[in-house]
């Protein structure tokens, strides 16, 4: 199942990609550096196209959270991976870390001296 999910993101990743550049902007798009040749493949009216670009980013996004959720360890190729007392992302206590808070003391943490 894991490969399915893995094909799926692969290959809407890629056709994504493909689709997006070959769409005409306000200033052109790659479609005019072949020739225009994308132009006449969407036409003058683009709804179709933006529909299809628009399906193919959900495949995209829900292939990328199957593959999260079908993920056996949560911390997999975390920063905190190998912290000490850290099991998951729920133990860590609130307020931790380097952007203030309160530091686990209950009073907030005064700013850097010389600031």
């Amino acid at each position: 199942m894991e490969f399915l999910f893995y094909t799926l993101f692969f290959l809407s990743a890629l056709l994504l990609v493909l689709v997006i550049l070959l769409q005409e902007g306000k200033g052109g798009g790659l479609s005019d550096a072949f020739g225009g040749a994308g132009a006449e493949t969407f036409g003058v009216r683009s709804g179709g196209i933006n529909r299809f670009t628009f399906g193919v980013f959900g495949v995209f996004v829900l292939s990328a959270m199957a593959l999260h959720w079908m993920a056996s360890d949560p911390l997999k190729g975390s920063v905190m991976q190998g912290v000490p007392g850290v099991e998951s992302p729920e133990t860590l206590p609130v307020g931790s870390g380097e952007a203030g808070g309160t530091g686990g003391t209950g009073s907030p943490v005064p700013p850097p001296a010389g600031s």
